[in-house]
Parts: structure tokens; C-alpha cells; sequence
């Protein structure tokens, strides 16, 4: 019988246990030797059974369904197979395996999978994908844990953030502390931010000329200074995607007050002094760059003639002045039309447009009571719900609830 070899690994661990790919088809050769199979391909790779995207084990099915005779499929032990019970591909190999198309050949468990599957073979597969699930579910709990007392301990679970390095104690134990080649920087990020009178560019160009890189010796984008600037970790705060922030023990690169004012100034509570422009602009914020969509901003150019140009924020952009007459050409071509518009039409054009404009401010007002009305009884609650705490009639637990 023709056969395929399959060897899978997923974790370092079943590498040293002597489950390592070589040790893997080495077993299965001798046995398609023995049965004297006919080996047509080996499939050999470090995929996690427990994923639904496993590219690597489709390909074997794709294999399989091109396949014109039946196959002995060889695995070493059935959690080489999956260790998902609800994996779609571990019912469709069964179905085939049943039905005569193939044979599934599990070699250190003893178990094959074909047409004249009895009753207790089938049992006894079930019990094996079992197992192996159970043998992920327990680790993946292990780790959880694991996760949470180092939480508890102040220890962080996610990547070592720059500015800082991950080190390796002297008992073999990994601990993070502070980098100090380029600490200062991230200090200077947010110095430089907090003053108001910083973008995301001009840090972004001053740390490029002092050196600042990524882990991996990249050049650090806008993107990475913003998400700089928003992470809690550098004054104290852990915050992990699916769990609670927690104070982390770890040394603090800014204090919280420093964090609080590039807050103010990223979300524009708190804004740098500027010139005010006396001019009012007729297309000021109304347009952008068709290549980059950045902003059109104007300028007066010799005192008196207005140019628009792109701002370049996103430095992709040859800067471009255009006059403009230029830009109000199409505007005023539009407005020159209606010139054209009779009386009658103009004034019905004028009562349809009071008549919307008189429904949204009808529909705002209904909108306005409505909120008003829902914040009233919220705040009724509210004061009943005090008034009861205040009375011990109910205790803080309670409110919470």
C-alpha cells in the first residue's frame, strides 16, 4: 500500500522528549517498513495542533483529495493528529479513514483507523483524542495561572517595552530593567511632548537624530512614538489586553503627573501658544491632498496673495503652492449657474431648504428632551440610591451590583 509519513512538533519540549521530527520519521519508516508500505511523501513541521489555522496539515488534505489509491496515513501517536476534538480536519481523515479511502496508522499507540473499525476501537480513539486534549487544556490552565501569579508578583507577561531590556539573573531567573542606552530618550519623548510644543513628527525626527531604535535596530515610526505616549507601563501601570491593569514592580521612567499632561495636550485640553490668524480663510479646512490626505493649510504670500499647500504630515509629498483663485474656480463656475435659476424656482429652492432646516432643529429639540428626560430619572436613582447608603440602608457592595 502506497503511505505518507507525518511528523509534527509545536513546542521545544517535544523536541528534548524524544519527539523531535527525526526521532518522529525515523519510527515511521521502520514501521512502513515492517507493513511494507511504499513511502510516497514525508510531511515533516512545527505547527500547534490546538489552532484552527493550520496551513501546513491542509496541505496534506489537498494531498489526500488529489490522491487516485488508497493511502496509509502515518502519525506516531494520535496527538500528532489534534488535540481538538471539535477539528474539523480530524472528523474528515475519520470519515475517509471509515469509508475505505484511507487508513489512519497511529504507531506508538497501536491503534488504526479503517473501514473494519470495531466498536471498541472506535471507543478507544475517541478516549486517545480526548486525552490529548485534555494534555493542552491542563497546560494551557497551567500557564494561565503561572500568568496570574506573576501579576500578582508585579511581573509583567507581555514584551519588554523600549527602554527597557530583558536580563538574566545569576540564579537563571529573567528579569527586565532599565536600558540605560536609550531610557533617557523615552524620558525625552515625553519632556519634549508635554511642553505642547512638539508633534508626533518633530519627536519623531528628533529621536531619529539621537539614535533611538526599535528592539530590532528599526528606526521608530509616528505610530510608535503615539503608542509610547499612551503607555501606562512607563510610569507604574501594566495593562494587558484581556486582564486588569496592576502595578508592576519594575523601575518608573516619568511620573504620573508628567503621563497626565501629554494626556492633556494629545486629546488638546491643553494647547501650545499660537499665533492668532486674523485672516479668515474661505477653504481653510475644507480641503485635502489627493495623494496623501493631508490638510490644504494657506498662507499670504507677499502680503496679500493666498496660496493653499499640502502640510506633508505624513512626509510623502512634494510641498505644492496653488493659488487660490485657482481652488475657488469650480466654486464660483457652480455659483455662476444660477444665474441661470428663475425667481419662482430660486423661491422654491428657498422654502424647501427652510422647511429641512426647520425639521432638524425639531428633530435636535425632541433629541435634546429625550436625553434630558433619561439623565433626569438616571439622576433619581442615583440620589435615592445615596440617600440609602447614607441611611446604611444598603452597603457599598450593593451599589455595585
Amino acid at each position: 500500500m502506497k503511505a505518507i509519513i507525518l511528523a509534527r512538533v509545536s513546542t521545544e519540549e517535544q523536541k528534548e522528549a524524544g519527539n523531535s521530527l527525526p526521532a518522529q520519521i525515523a519510527r515511521l519508516e521502520n514501521y512502513c517498513k515492517r507493513k511494507d508500505f511504499h513511502v510516497a511523501e514525508v510531511f515533516s513541521f512545527d505547527e500547534s495542533a490546538y489552532k484552527e489555522k493550520r496551513d501546513e496539515f491542509d496541505r496534506i488534505l489537498d494531498y489526500l483529495k488529489n490522491a487516485k489509491e488508497k493511502i496509509a496515513v502515518c502519525f506516531d501517536k494520535v496527538d500528532r493528529l489534534s488535540r481538538n476534538v471539535f477539528d474539523k480536519r480530524v472528523s474528515e481523515l475519520y470519515e475517509k479513514a471509515v469509508a475505505g479511502t484511507i487508513e489512519l496508522h497511529f504507531v506508538s499507540d497501536g491503534q488504526i483507523i479503517n473501514s473494519s473499525l470495531s466498536a471498541t476501537e472506535k471507543f478507544q480513539f475517541s478516549m486517545s483524542l480526548g486525552l490529548a486534549k485534555y494534555y493542552s487544556d491542563a497546560i494551557s490552565d497551567n500557564v494561565k495561572r503561572a500568568f496570574e501569579q506573576k501579576r500578582r508578583n508585579g511581573e509583567s507577561t507581555g514584551k519588554c517595552r523600549i527602554g527597557y531590556k530583558n536580563i538574566t539573573l545569576g540564579s537563571g531567573k529573567k528579569d527586565i530593567v532599565l536600558d540605560l542606552n536609550c531610557s533617557h530618550l523615552i524620558l525625552k519623548i515625553f519632556e519634549l511632548y508635554s511642553t505642547g510644543n512638539h508633534s508626533l513628527s518633530s519627536i519623531h525626527d528628533e529621536m531619529e537624530k539621537l539614535g533611538l531604535r526599535s528592539p530590532q535596530g528599526q528606526p521608530l515610526s509616528r505610530s510608535n512614538i503615539d503608542n509610547i505616549l499612551q503607555d501606562t507601563f512607563y510610569y507604574g501601570i501594566a495593562r494587558p489586553k484581556k486582564y486588569e491593569p496592576y502595578p508592576h514592580r519594575y523601575p518608573r521612567l516619568i511620573t504620573v503627573d508628567l503621563f497626565e499632561k501629554c494626556q492633556n495636550v494629545r486629546h488638546g485640553r491643553k494647547k501650545a501658544p499660537f499665533k492668532v490668524i486674523s485672516n479668515d480663510f474661505i477653504l481653510k479646512g475644507l480641503l485635502t491632498c489627493k495623494h496623501c490626505g493631508c490638510l490644504y493649510t494657506p498662507e499670504i504670500k507677499k502680503g496679500r496673495f493666498i496660496y493653499y499647500s499640502c502640510t506633508n504630515a505624513k512626509r510623502k509629498c512634494k510641498r505644492v503652492y496653488v493659488p487660490e483663485k485657482t481652488l475657488l474656480k469650480p466654486v464660483y463656475d457652480v455659483l455662476d449657474a444660477f444665474e441661470s435659476i428663475t425667481d419662482d424656482v430660486q423661491g422654491r429652492l428657498v422654502d424647501e431648504l427652510r422647511k429641512t432646516n426647520e425639521k432638524e432643529a425639531e428633530f435636535h429639540q425632541k433629541e435634546v428632551s429625550r436625553i434630558r428626560t433619561e439623565h433626569d430619572l438616571t439622576q433619581a436613582k442615583i440620589d435615592r440610591l445615596l440617600d440609602a447608603l447614607i441611611n446604611q440602608s444598603i452597603t457599598k457592595a450593593v451599589t455595585r451590583i
